[in-house]
Parts: C-alpha cells; sequence; structure tokens
C-alpha cells in the first residue's frame, strides 16, 4: 500500500551518469526476508490462486517437507537446507511448490523438478502459473517448482539495496535504460564498466552476513539432491530450460549415479576451464565452459538466422498476414534496416495511459531481440508494431514493453520486492565464474568481435560487463568441466534457430554425457517451450514416464504458424487442428501456457506477450 509520504519515481528521464553518480549508503543491517506471500505468486500474471485462509506464519522452515495447503490445489513448503556443504555456516530454506500427483499410489512416479532459467527465475511462481505442466507430463507426477537460494521466497534473499526506490532507480524498467545498445553512443562501454564496478562494490558492502558467496549453481545443484531425497527418492527427475539446462548438467557432472531422469532444453557445449577467460554470459542454454569461465563467446551464432525466419514468414504470410510485409525478405531486411537509422536520427516520445517513455535505439534494439526469444507470440505483434512505426507511431512498440510508473513507499524495505532475478542473475553468476577483470579495453575488443557473429552483438555484449568488477568467490566452488557418464541417460533438445543458445552447442553438450540423446526442434525460439510440438513434448513425456529415448538424429516438427494469419496458415492450422485426439490438443494448449509464463524468465524480462 502506498503511503502518504509515497512519492512517484518515474524513471524514465534516468541517464546512466545519475545511476552511477548514486553514492552507496550505509551498509544495511541483517536484511529483513520476504515469507511467501500467499495473496500473489509474483511479478507474472497468471490465474487468481489466491487462499485467503493461510498466512505465512503458517509456515517454517523444517528438514523434511512438511506440505501446507496453498494457492488453489498446490502444496508448499520451505525446506532446510546447509548454507555452506562443507562446513557448518548455518541454513538456507528453499521454498518448494508442488502440484501433487493425481494417479493412484501404485502408478506414482515421483517428482519432477523444474527450473525456468535466469538464473533468478522463480520456480515457484513458475509451476503455479502453470499448472498445465501436470497436463503435459502426466498425473503420474508431482509438478515441483523451488525458488533457487537466494531467490524471491528463498532465504537468505539476495538484495544490494536498501528501499524500494533505491532499487528501481539501479533497475530501471524502460528497455532503453535497463539494456543500453553498446554502439548507441561511444560512451555506453565505459559508462556501462563504471556501473558495474559500483554494483559490486555496493554489494560487497550490503553482504552484511557474508552469504552471498555460497549463492552458486554447484550449492543449488546440492539443494535439489535434498528435495528429491526429502521426497523420498534417490534420484533426481528434472527438466530445466535456459540457465536451468546448466543446472542440470551441472547436477549430472556432481552426482552422475544419482540421475533418475534429466532433460535440459535449450543446450551448449563446454571445454575445458581456462582461468584466463573474462566475463560471462548468464541466459539461454549456454557453453557451460562460458559460464564457468565467464565467457560469452560464440552464443549468437544463430541470432541472426532467427531474425531471418521473421523476414522469410512475413513474405509467406503475405501483405494480409504480416503488417511490415514486402515482396522479397531482402526488401523487408532493408525496410528494418532503414528503420533503424530513422530512429536513431529521431527517437519517438510516447505517452499512454499507463506510463510514458521514449522509443529510441537502444529501446528499438531490444523491441526486435526480444521477439527472435519468442518468435510464435511475438512475430504478428512485431510487424504491426514496426509498420506502426515507419507511420510515425511508436505506441503499439511501446505498449509492448511498457510497465506501469512505480510508484513506493521511499521507506519500504527492498525486500518487499520478492522478484529479485536482477540481483540473483548477478550473484550466482559472478559467484560461478572465474575472477574477471576486464578492462574498458578488453570490452571493446570483445564487442567488435561479437559483431562480427551477429548484428545484434550490441545488445547481447553487454552482458559480458556485469561480472567485471565482482569480488564475491567461494573457495572449492565448482568450475567446470562440465560431462561424465550418468546412471541414467540425459535427454538433450535445441532448437534450430534459437537467438542465444545455438544448435552447435546442443550437438557438443549431448556428446560430454555419453548415452545421451539430442532432439532437435525445427523452430525458431528460444528452448523448446517457443512452441507446442506433439513430437517434442511427446518424447518428452515419454523420457520421464518410462525411459524412453527418441531415436538419434531426430528432428521435430511444431504445431503452430509463425504468422497464423496468413494465406494458407489459417485454413492449414483448423485442419490439422481438427485431426488432433482430445490428449493432443490439451498437450498443445497446455505447452502454450507454459511457454507464457516461462518466456519472460528466460528472456530477463524482456519478452511480452504482443
Amino acid at each position: 500500500m502506498i503511503s502518504p509520504s509515497s512519492v512517484k519515481w518515474v524513471t524514465t528521464g534516468l541517464t546512466i551518469s545519475s545511476i552511477i553518480g548514486l553514492s552507496i549508503l550505509p551498509a544495511a543491517l541483517a536484511q529483513e526476508v520476504p515469507t511467501f506471500n500467499w495473496e500473489t505468486v509474483g511479478q507474472f500474471p497468471c490465474r487468481s490462486i489466491s487462499n485467503s485462509l493461510l498466512t505465512a506464519d503458517q509456515l517454517t522452515p523444517t528438514a523434511n517437507l512438511d506440505w501446507t495447503s496453498c494457492y488453489s490445489g498446490f502444496q508448499c513448503s520451505l525446506l532446510e537446507v546447509p548454507l555452506d556443504y562443507s562446513s557448518d555456516k548455518g541454513n538456507a530454506s528453499i521454498a518448494v511448490v508442488r502440484y501433487p500427483a493425481t494417479a493412484s499410489k501404485s502408478d506414482y512416479l515421483g517428482p519432477i523438478l523444474f527450473n525456468p532459467g535466469g538464473p533468478g527465475g522463480s520456480g515457484v511462481t513458475t509451476i503455479v502459473c502453470g499448472a498445465e505442466f501436470a497436463e503435459l507430463m502426466g498425473p503420474q507426477f508431482d509438478i515441483v517448482g523451488f525458488d533457487p537460494r537466494g531467490v524471491s521466497f528463498s532465504k537468505p534473499f539476495v538484495s544490494f539495496f536498501n528501499t524500494a526506490a533505491e532499487r528501481q532507480i539501479w533497475t530501471p524498467s524502460d528497455l532503453n535504460l535497463r539494456y543500453p545498445s553498446l554502439n548507441a553512443t561511444s560512451e555506453v562501454i565505459s559508462n556501462q564498466w563504471s556501473q558495474f564496478q559500483l554494483i559490486s562494490q555496493l554489494a560487497q558492502e550490503r553482504d552484511t552476513e557474508d552469504f552471498f558467496q555460497y549463492i552458486t549453481t554447484d550449492n543449488v545443484a546440492r539443494d535439489m539432491l535434498r528435495i528429491t531425497e526429502a521426497f523420498g527418492f534417490e534420484k533426481l527427475q528434472y527438466w530445466g530450460v535456459s540457465y536451468g539446462s546448466l543446472l542440470g548438467a551441472t547436477f549430472a557432472t556432481l552426482f552422475p549415479d544419482k540421475v533418475g531422469r534429466i532433460a535440459i532444453d535449450g543446450n551448449s557445449s563446454t571445454f575445458v576451464y581456462r582461468s584466463s577467460s573474462h566475463p560471462l554470459q548468464y541466459v539461454g542454454i549456454m557453453d557451460w565452459e562460458a559460464w564457468y569461465s565467464a565467457n560469452l563467446t560464440g552464443s549468437m551464432m544463430d541470432t541472426d538466422k532467427t531474425l531471418q525466419t521473421f523476414f522469410d514468414g512475413c513474405v509467406a504470410a503475405g501483405p494480409d498476414g504480416c503488417a511490415f510485409y514486402a515482396p522479397t525478405a531482402s526488401e523487408i531486411a532493408s525496410n528494418l534496416d532503414a528503420l533503424t537509422e530513422s530512429i536513431r536520427a529521431q527517437p519517438f516520445p510516447v505517452l499512454t495511459s499507463l506510463s510514458h517513455g521514449i522509443v529510441d535505439y537502444s529501446f528499438f534494439r531490444n523491441y526486435i531481440f526480444a521477439a527472435l526469444y519468442s518468435p510464435y507470440n511475438a512475430f504478428v505483434g512485431l510487424a504491426h508494431g514496426l509498420a506502426q512505426l515507419s507511420a510515425g507511431n511508436a505506441t503499439g512498440a511501446y505498449t509492448a514493453n511498457q510497465v506501469p510508473e512505480f510508484e513506493c513507499d521511499c521507506d519500504a524495505p527492498a525486500t518487499a520486492f520478492t522478484q529479485n532475478i536482477y540481483e540473483s542473475q548477478i550473484v550466482t553468476s559472478c559467484g560461478d565464474a572465474s575472477v574477471a577483470n576486464d578492462s574498458i579495453t578488453d570490452l571493446r575488443e570483445f564487442y567488435a568481435n561479437e559483431a562480427k557473429l551477429s548484428s545484434f552483438a550490441d545488445i547481447w555484449a553487454l552482458w559480458r560487463v556485469h561480472c567485471s568488477g565482482w569480488k564475491v568467490h567461494r573457495e572449492g566452488r565448482f568450475l567446470g568441466p562440465v560431462g561424465g557418464n550418468t546412471s541414467f541417460p540425459l535427454l538433450v533438445i535445441g532448437n534450430t534457430a534459437d537467438p542465444v543458445t545455438p544448435i552447435a552447442w546442443a550437438r557438443k553438450a549431448s556428446g560430454l554425457f555419453p548415452g545421451s540423446v539430442l532432439l532437435t526442434q525445427d523452430s525458431p525460439g528460444h528452448t523448446s517451450l517457443v512452441a507446442p510440438s506433439l513430437c517434442t513434448h511427446g518424447a518428452l513425456r515419454a523420457y520421464f514416464q518410462n525411459g524412453t529415448l527418441p531415436a538419434a538424429g531426430t528432428v521435430c516438427a511444431v504445431d503452430a504458424e509463425l504468422f497464423p494469419g496468413g494465406a494458407n496458415a489459417t485454413a492449414t492450422a483448423s485442419a490439422k487442428r481438427a485431426l488432433l485426439l482430445t490428449e493432443e490438443s490439451k498437450l498443445i494448449d497446455a505447452v502454450r501456457a507454459i511457454g507464457d509464463v516461462v518466456s519472460p524468465i528466460a528472456s530477463m524480462g524482456r519478452v511480452n506477450r504482443v
């Protein structure tokens, strides 16, 4: 609730220099930790699931999973685990939610844990918002979401900020401020470097209880084993997408004899750890060496290929199906280039009933890049937005990514925000990686090399800077290499045109775990959840239900259209739908619903349904 002394903070006008100019406030005392908010599940919209009969005081951490009914049809628990698995440094508590199996006891197959990516994505939010997981996987399983240590409802809670207002200034919602294009101006790289030198200092000062060093992927993997054992099972059943693939691969490396079923979705390659490597990437199924050695090189091998599917799909859809239509893909590409330069020269001011801001070069580049994560949801809206921009109207493009103007009580603690994906991404990714000391010159060189791979290097290469000043590292943390023989083969899934995790990485990832099988989904977008596929998701279900792996070399088509209103797409889709069995239709609907929940997490909040 807004207090009488609240102030409306409109961050649209903030510049990088004003953010860097913030003085570091005195260190906070022991930070207030959020408890479960039983009235809501976080920042992503989903069905109404409030349970007014339950309060947060009724839930306490225990060494076992003591379930309490929560939301509507779910059960929640806080599982107590060691903060440091190598010494007695106290405990962490992991927020766990499950959608209980509905099959008989004799048919029960145990829990399937799911991680939506990030790092920093809330598994509690994801599962509660995506009960369709049970429709996809089957009634024999408990569908389990958990918030990794440091994230959202788990404790200890990671925050760099003393108040919600301070947090909003550091993490503005506007795409052009939060994700500036590295070639928007000549100062962006140096300003971003300075900002993250400061955020590292701020984080160290706010880590008053010295727990940031324990927020690492290897510890989350150990927590997953504890969750599995608390269910009474010895081996993990797990599906991880985006960063969740790294988490699954790390678990399989650390506990190869504890693999029951592990599906890693949107994969990468890995090499030998190199201590001389530089800062890191932190989304997508990624090059695992890139993560643990902090090197992002190569993640954009298929990014421009993803954009090409927009051009080709628009041509195929025709003028009635694609608002940005031109007779050839090359003409559409040229029109997009011309629009980009026009916006660079003259940005659009936008005022809506919800908020206001500027569609400038950085916003526009992010607007397009975001659509590449989720093409089947975003390409139609992207085409309309581009057509409107070409006609001088930026409202559609801005509205697709706007958020309400920020209002808060300036004295409210930052922990009032349970979705702390910004801080948890930095703490986990930088804490995982080798110590990195990039200079501004190093970053400029890195960007120049990445620009040879993709036209979107100005957006993606930004992430390398985030760990350039990070100093909090735990001795003995896992640094790779990833791979090995496992007690059950892994299922590896990759898309043919993933904008941030190329299919080449998925092929190499499969080779690191002998016996694993790569299933290729023939689609653009990030992870298999971008579009329903009876082939892909039927294989996923079979893998978990009876251990069946798809044949080597399997390539799955998707049951969706990039431009469903195109010349022949509507009739074709209707004809296909008419032939589907009821169970198949339910599976398709379930995957669509899950994808709507997961996409904003995997894209770090860039993706909105348009």
